[in-house]
Formats: C-alpha cells, structure tokens, sequence
C-alpha cells in the first residue's frame, strides 16, 4: 500500500518520521458513461469556452472572481510557497477527551505508521501512552496543497488519523433551516413511549453486521442483466405516520423491537458455540468469531493463533 503523506509526528520534543495510509477502502461501483443506443463513450474535455479548443492541463492555471468580474490568476507555485507547514510536520498541539468531540467534526480515516523500523520503540511509547490516558491528540498538517485539522489517536496496534471540519466548515441547521421542528411538542405518553422504543431497539455496536446492501443489488443487476434475466425490484419506503396513530405505532414498534432483539441474541450466542469445526472456517470468518469474543491482539494473530485463542475462550 502506497502512503498518501510522509511526515514528522511530534509531541513535545519527541519526533517520529511517519507515513499516512488510508484506511478506508472504496466498494462502490463505478460505471463509464455512453450515448443511449450506442457503445460510444462519452468523455469530458478541457476546452477554451472562447476558442473551443481543448487545453493542455500544463497550460491551465487557477482564477479567483473579484466582485468586480475580472480574476486574479494565480499558480501553483505561488500557492505552494505560502501553504502552511512546509517542513510536513504533523505537531499535536493539545490533548482531548474523544466523546467531547461531536461526530459532525469527523472527516476521512487513515493510519499513521512509523517510517522506518528504527521509529518503532519511539511510536509504540506515543500510541501506549495515549491508549493509557484514552485521550486523542489534536494538530494540524498540509497534505496535496490543504490545511488539515486531525485528530490522532490509538487504535488496535497503530494510530489512527481522523481528519476533521473546521468549527467554521460546519453550517447553523438554524440559519439554513428555516422549518426547524422547534414549535411541536412532545406528549408525555408518546414520549415513554418513545423511550422505551429506544431502549428495546438499544444493543451493543456491532460494525461487522453492517454492509452495503445497494451495492450488492447494483452488482447483481449487472450480473442479471448480463445473463438477460430481470431482477425484484426493492420494496417502497413505508407511508408516513400519522399523528393521529402515533402512539398505536410507537406501541407496535416497541413489541417489534423487543422480538427483533431477542431474536438476535439468540443467533448471537449460537454464534460463539463451538459446534462448528473452527478448521473449517477461513481466516476473515475466524478473525470475525475473534471480534464478537473481544479476543485481544487478534489483528496480529497468525490463522493458528487465532484458533488457539477461539478454543481457548
């Protein structure tokens, strides 16, 4: 996997050479685009709007609009030589509590590994220590000609990155917004009713049990349509409750997601028994059994390893 940064993380006078990963990968699928009725390809080009001629990209710069209509051009050069951190320096400035973070703040996800083995002892001091204290270093860096706000933190042997918006990127829902639901009120009994349906649909987070269902219809569309089959459409989204039947709904919601949640439970702990022949299983199945018994150090683990540590949990 090839870094998308290499830098320097800093904590005080303690510096490590580090490299950037991305650790987010993309399953969507990605189409081409074509006239109807043909099999020409459809291409977007870089072309004057004067001359209508295409534009070699060497020959392109960047134009800001004044109020007046005219632009001030500027190169990329120009821009490299005020970009912030030129050194690639990735300095933690201050220490916080991650839950006092909201999630609107959090961006894209990445690694931070050492350089070079020689680093090792230096960052696996930096990432026990904040895995110790359960806090998250917050600093700033410059990655592709931008200024990044990130959040460094311990994650399951290496330290994740999180970049993050800016206070001032973030938009008032009570500027933008002007229908905000602020003059309905909640009734007493609908609102317990509410609870409890929050709690009955309440459970432990589970990531592995999430996957995108769309692409995987996307992608048997195509393989049906390449066979010349059809397949079922989705069903339609559910009418709107209303008011009227609210508390009836809640009611049945809340007998549902008692049912659901029993239900799963028990495919749960079916799931932790050992009747199955771990043998059997391939190694993401095993490391899959090895995260729903919190197994430590199973990212690590070779495939006997993490036999030994299922058999022996």
């Amino acid at each position: 996997m090839r870094p998308v940064w290499s830098g320097s993380l800093s904590l005080g006078l303690v510096t490590v050479p580090v490299r950037l990963y991305s650790a987010v990968e993309d399953h969507t699928v990605h189409f081409r685009q074509f006239q109807r009725g043909t099999e020409d390809r459809i291409r977007y080009r870089r072309v004057n709007e004067r001359t209508g001629k295409e534009v070699d990209y060497d020959d392109i710069v960047k134009g800001y609009e004044l109020d007046s209509g005219e632009y001030v051009v500027v190169e990329s050069e120009e821009l490299d030589e005020i970009a912030p951190g030129r050194s690639k320096s990735l300095d933690i400035e201050s220490f916080v509590e991650l839950d006092d973070i909201d999630p609107m703040f959090f961006d894209k996800t990445y690694w931070l590994a050492p350089a070079k083995e020689e680093f090792e002892r230096p960052y696996a001091l930096l990432l026990e220590a904040m895995r110790s204290s359960n806090k998250a270093g917050t600093a700033k860096f410059v990655m592709r000609g931008r200024e990044y706000l990130a959040l460094v933190r311990a994650g399951e042997g290496v330290m994740v990155l999180n970049t993050l918006h800016f206070a001032a990127d973030l938009r008032d829902p009570a500027e933008q917004l002007p229908d905000l639901p602020g003059k309905a009120k909640a009734r007493g009994k609908e609102l317990d009713m509410a609870v409890d349906l929050i709690e009955a649909m309440s459970d432990d987070w589970r990531p592995e049990e999430f996957r995108d269902t769309y692409t995987d219809r996307v992608r048997k569309l195509i393989k049906a349509k390449k066979k010349g089959e059809t397949i079922t459409p989705a069903t339609e989204p559910g009418e709107p409750t209303k008011v009227v039947d609210l508390f009836e709904a809640l009611s049945k919601s809340v007998e549902s997601g008692k049912s659901k949640k029993k239900t799963a439970g028990t495919k749960r702990t079916a799931a932790k028994s050992p009747s199955k022949d771990l043998s059997s299983l391939s190694k993401a199945e095993l490391e899959k059994l090895a995260r729903d018994r919190d197994i430590k150090g199973r990212s690590k683990m070779t495939r006997a390893r993490l036999e030994k540590a299922l058999k022996a949990s």
